[in-house]
Order: C-alpha cells, then structure tokens, then sequence
C-alpha cells in the first residue's frame, strides 16, 4: 500500500478539498483525485461520498481515517528514526547463563563496545528461568538462556549447540573399564542449579543408569550448584564426576588434568537462545546483532566437539 495515497488521504480529511489538499501537497487536483481513486481501488471500498457538493467521507471512509493516521504517524517516526545520526546508544540490560560468561561474552562485549560505543551494559548472570521472568516483566531487555521462550511477544534465535559430557579428574578414573558405570555412580555427580534444563535431563539418564547397572536410584548422588567455578574445582579435588558442557573445561581435557568418561550414556546437549521482545527498540535489535557475531566468531575459533554454531 502507497504510504504516499495515505497522507493525501488524511490531508483531504483535514482541508476537505481536492483544491487546498493539491495546494499543500503541491500537486494537482486531478492527481490527489487519481490518488485516492487507487487508493479506493485497492481497498476495495469507496472512501469518499461524491453524491453531494459539499466534500464528505463515506462511512467506510471515516471508519479507516483512523487507521490511514496510525499508519502515516508510524512511518513519519521510522523515517525520523533512520535519519538519528547514532540511533544505538543508552543501557542494554542484559541477561545471560553461566555458559556465555565461559564462553563469548568477553568477545561480544569488545565488539560492541567497538561498533557502538554509547552503548551502557548492565549485566545479569541468572538461570533460565529467573533470565525469563525478567525478559516478560521487561526488566531486562535481552536475554541469552537455555532453549527459547514460547510467547507470541518473544523473538527467539537458536545460537548453539554445547554438547554435555561427563568429566572426571583423571586419578578419580576406575581401574577396570567395564565397571565404569557402577563406579561412577559412587561417586557424587555434579550437575547445573536444581530444576534447570540440563539438571533434569542429567536425572532421567542417571535413573536409566542407576536401572541399567542394578543400583538403587536412592543410592546416587547428584550434587547442583549454579557456580560452573565451583564446580570445576570440585572436580580438580577429586570430589567427584562432572555431567557438564566439555567447553568449560577444555584446557583441563587438553593438558589431560580432565578426562571425559565417553563410555558412559550420552547427555542431552545444551541448546543456547537468544530472546528479545519483538517490540523492542533499535539498541536490543543491534545488540542481538553483536551477539550472533561473537558466537560465531567464537564457534569458528573452538572445536567442533566443544560447541555447534547455529546462527
């Protein structure tokens, strides 16, 4: 629809003459004429009553004005806005899991520190669900947690894919290979806070295990804390196995300090997600912008086994 047509029908409102409305508008008569005559055309309705002398709009005609104001306001402050000369400055109130702090979060800081330098970050480190409360309350503006958020309000765009791997100090290693899973059981398993996504699943496949081997789910331990630093040195002090993503410990694997139990059963990856309102201003668009350059930047500087880019 011609945002064009439009204007010249809500000037027409206005003046009430094809004459004064080709005056302000600095056209013709017989153009205004034409205008709203495809405007007419392509709404499928008459907007103007032209039975009578003097100038009035139809029913239909004065039920759409409305809607023909709202329009012309939005696209008068669109082109308002595209004509700022830094659009892109303010406080980015943002929210992220522990899994972007270990990961690209210094990266994606640089960068938009470099690309928007008027651009004021307060920062939230949270679990998914309490990043979520805050994202619907609009108390953050961007959010970076695990899997997306089925509102009809929210935009969200899968980043990656970290798989979750069972970790181990390698002296807490059993001696015989295939009493691995029995042995790992003994030990206290640590997992992310308690109710999160990757906690609950690390229970169901516990449960198969602790089945599998004829272990008494009563009998296992999972230990969860919201703290991936506390968890890491718990598993340097030998206290016990880790069902975490091998991303956050992969200079361990690499020196060989960490070794991954791969014989054990294989743990649901974490799905990392980006979520804003759609609704929400320049600064959240261009900040989640920012944020799918530094992962992927990130993803193409580490192992494929580490973490699988999706944006």
């Amino acid at each position: 629809m011609n945002i064009r047509f439009l204007e010249t029908l809500v000037t027409l409102a206005q003046l009430k003459s094809f004459r004064a409305t080709a005056r302000a508008l600095h056209a013709t008569p017989a153009a205004i004429s034409l205008r709203i005559r495809s405007l007419e055309e392509g709404l499928g309705t008459e907007l103007v009553d032209r039975s009578g002398r003097e100038f009035r709009l139809t029913p239909n005609g004065e039920y759409l004005l409305g809607h023909a104001k709202a329009v012309v306001a939005a696209a008068r402050s669109m082109r308002a806005a595209a004509h700022k000369e830094n659009p892109v400055q303010g406080r980015l109130r943002l929210g992220v899991i522990e899994t972007v702090v270990h990961s690209w979060l210094s990266r994606f800081v640089g960068l938009l520190s470099a690309q928007y330098p008027q651009v004021e970050i307060e920062l939230m480190v949270d679990t998914s669900s309490v990043l979520q409360k805050r994202l619907l309350s609009d108390e953050l503006d961007l959010v970076v947690r695990v899997e997306g958020i089925d509102r009809p309000q929210i935009v969200s765009t899968a980043l990656a894919i970290c798989p979750v791997q069972w970790i181990a100090h390698r002296d807490l290693l059993p001696p015989r290979p295939q009493q691995l899973a029995r042995q790992v059981l003994q030990h206290p398993i640590l997992s992310f806070a308690r109710a999160t996504v990757p906690q609950r699943a690390l229970e169901e496949v516990v449960a198969q295990l602790a089945g599998r081997e004829g272990v008494p789910v009563a009998q296992t331990r999972i230990t969860c804390s919201p703290s991936v630093a506390a968890i890491v040195r718990l598993v340097r002090d030998g206290y016990g196995i880790a069902a975490i993503p091998g991303l956050f410990v992969s200079d361990y694997l690499d020196r060989g300090e960490f070794v991954e139990l791969a014989p054990l059963p294989p743990l649901p990856a974490i799905a990392v997600t980006l979520c804003r309102n759609a609704q929400a201003q320049g600064l959240t668009h261009a900040a989640a912008q920012v944020m799918q350059r530094a992962c992927t930047e990130f993803g193409q500087e580490t192992a494929p086994r580490f973490i699988g880019v999706l944006c």
